[in-house]
């Protein structure tokens, strides 16, 4: 497998996987790997698709944890490629596909209300003014919502699980009036809620939320989750989350 540029290959710890990630391109974030532990999944079989995809980290994550079959989706030519590359790597062909597409028009190709759990790690910011906008295109798209926002995620989610599937989406806490608010204008109930926090007494920048279509009104608030003790170092549970280890 060739490298291009500066890109590199990155273990995924936890999960005995490798993926290619780029600097001045893409790589990605804890809050991807947190969504990827946090959204239920079926074990054995099951449609996954996971949108606004990236060089393909969620998917790859998702391969350790079911045996169904999974598609993300990917706007960025180049970080769709960098995504194909990094399955064909790690040999999960078989299981896992990337469609280089945008999200908002996605569901005809992919089928309507046909899938079991739809997963979307989307830009978190509002687009920025031409003298705000980050330079590196790849970034800016990657985090602004120049290419969709959050109701695009959130319809395109809903548009494409069946009734009682599950959609799961990673924010910034500040969003989640918003979160909600779509996520019920789309038949999308939330259902689990947990809030990330950098460390003891500091406020959450991070949200998990996962909603079933048509469900019934019931949320829950799932115990908080820290990422660094006092010490700088990781909390066991998030050590666990990226290491597969406890101590």
């Amino acid at each position: 497998m060739q490298l291009v540029g500066d890109e590199r290959l990155d273990y995924l710890l936890a999960e005995d996987l490798k993926i290619i990630q780029s600097p001045s391109v893409f790589a990605f974030s804890l809050d991807a790997v947190l969504l990827a532990r946090f959204v239920h999944v079926p074990i054995q079989k099951g449609s996954i698709i996971d949108l606004c995809s990236g060089n393909g980290v969620i998917p790859l994550l998702l391969s350790t944890r079911t045996k169904g079959s999974i598609v993300g989706v990917e706007i960025q030519e180049r970080l769709y490629d960098m995504g194909i590359r990094s399955i064909a790597y790690n040999q999960l062909d078989h299981q896992i596909s990337m469609i280089h597409g945008d999200i908002k028009t996605i569901a005809p190709s992919l089928g309507y209300t046909g899938h079991d759990v739809v997963t979307c790690n989307p830009p978190y910011f509002p687009t920025p003014s031409d003298k705000e906008k980050n330079e590196n295109e790849y970034l800016a798209i990657a985090r602004h919502e120049i290419m969709c926002t959050l109701e695009d995620a959130i319809k395109a989610s809903s548009e494409l699980l069946k009734q009682g599937g599950k959609a799961a989406f990673v924010h910034r806490p500040g969003r989640l009036v918003d979160l909600v608010t779509l996520m019920r204008k789309y038949r999308l109930e939330p259902k689990r809620i947990q809030f990330v926090y950098p460390k003891h007494g500091k406020e959450a920048n991070t949200i998990l939320i996962e909603g079933i279509k048509d469900g019934k009104a019931d949320v829950k608030l799932l115990s908080p989750l820290y990422v660094y003790q006092e010490d700088g170092q990781y909390t066991p549970e998030v050590k666990e989350i990226l290491y597969g280890d406890k101590g």
